[in-house]
């Protein structure tokens, strides 16, 4: 297998395995400073269709970005039980759109089952169990099929955030981890919708502009973090998957 990186230099690797934190650093090296685009093109070409793209369907950037390069490429959303009807539409919208295969990932337990076995709304009394079931551990299973994931992170996003690579070894799941948008702001983010008219999440629009689980988000008012209604009132900020 040989990468392409920016200039002439090559990066030759047998097979998936051989892929480390050491080898993610050296690329993420030469491509932290690379286009969303020729990040994009090296991940396909690198890893083709075992790669799958994270599509948390805030907006539809990744689905286009990854299906117009890769056709058929699994878009992995994470089916919770608790996500707002707009999302579920723009899921759907996404499939419609692009030529992308959408891997729907739910939990072990359905939300009945989990009020049932821990209590109900979980989400209030325990948010960490809840992401654990419901994203963290649905996230690994899925991960163990593919030797590089693609995810819509980026540095403005959370201070958590802020010095997260273009390309790093997951050691949690084993693979490749790419945010190719890591270093766009919202501008950025806007430009692409509107340059290549995307279908969008309408609860953007709407004063959320960081979406999560229904019953865990909340608006947030102009000039706020943009993170702040996201499991407000529980001294939360992350759900797991990123950290």
């Amino acid at each position: 297998m040989t990468a392409i990186l920016p200039g002439a230099a090559t990066l030759t690797l047998l097979n998936p395995k051989e892929w480390n934190a050491e080898t993610c650093a050296e690329v993420n090296a030469r491509l932290e400073h690379a286009s969303a685009g020729h990040i994009a093109d090296w991940a396909v070409a690198t890893f083709g269709q075992d790669l799958v793209v994270a599509g948390s369907m805030q907006d539809t950037i990744l689905p286009h970005m990854f299906g117009s390069r890769l056709t058929g490429v699994d878009i992995l959303f994470l089916d919770t039980g608790y996500h707002f009807a707009e999302t579920i539409e723009t899921r759907d919208a996404a499939a419609a759109a692009f030529p992308v295969t959408i891997v729907n990932v739910e939990p072990e337990l359905t939300v009945e089952q989990q009020d049932a076995q821990y209590g109900k709304n979980l989400f209030a009394s325990d948010p960490n169990l809840c992401c654990q079931m419901r994203k963290v551990e649905p996230l690994k299973r899925a991960l163990g099929n593919y030797s590089a994931w693609v995810t819509g992170a980026r540095r403005v996003d959370a201070l958590t955030r802020s010095e997260m690579p273009v390309v790093s070894w997951d050691a949690k799941h084993g693979l490749v981890k790419i945010n190719p948008i890591a270093l766009w702001d919202d501008a950025a983010v806007e430009d692409y919708q509107v340059r290549f008219d995307l279908p969008r999440n309408p609860l953007v629009a709407q004063g959320y502009p960081s979406i999560g689980c229904l019953p865990c988000t909340k608006k947030v008012a102009p000039g706020e973090d943009p993170r702040s209604g996201r499991w407000a009132g529980q001294g939360k900020t992350e759900c797991g998957i990123h950290v």
